[in-house]
């Protein structure tokens, strides 16, 4: 299994980063922040792409997961990226699942793979 999650569609950029954010919401994840990787670069003089890295995070999970690891606040938010790849839009997460790996003393049980879960589904909403 590769650690990412990931998809293209057709839909412009903008479109897909909203629609992101709206099937997170659905599933009760809130957008934290959107993080405008193109505009944070170009301030310093960097150009790329338009590039965005939206933080989600759903507070019944992220409780769970404080309360049975701390240290797991170093993995959270959840994040999801979305990027211009040739004529189509890229939508990428890191799979929570490998949290299991990286951290193995944390004892988090199915959680991580109930957040995958959810999160490959606004994925897939979003190319749907």
């Amino acid at each position: 299994m590769t650690p990412d999650y990931s998809k293209t569609t057709s839909k412009p950029f903008e479109t897909v980063v909203k629609e992101v954010e709206e099937a997170a919401m659905k599933r009760n994840f809130r957008t934290l922040y959107i993080h405008d990787v193109q505009a944070t670069l170009a301030e310093k003089g960097f150009e790329i792409p338009p590039y965005s890295i939206l933080e989600v995070c759903n507070s019944g999970f992220a409780y769970e997961a404080i309360n049975a690891y701390a240290p797991i606040g170093m993995m959270l938010p959840c994040r999801i990226v979305v990027y211009p790849e040739g004529d189509a839009t890229r939508i990428t997460l890191m799979r929570p699942s490998l949290i299991s790996e990286v951290l193995p003393d944390a004892d988090l049980g199915s959680l991580p793979m109930d957040v995958e879960k959810t999160l490959i589904e606004v994925v897939d909403e979003v190319v749907a």
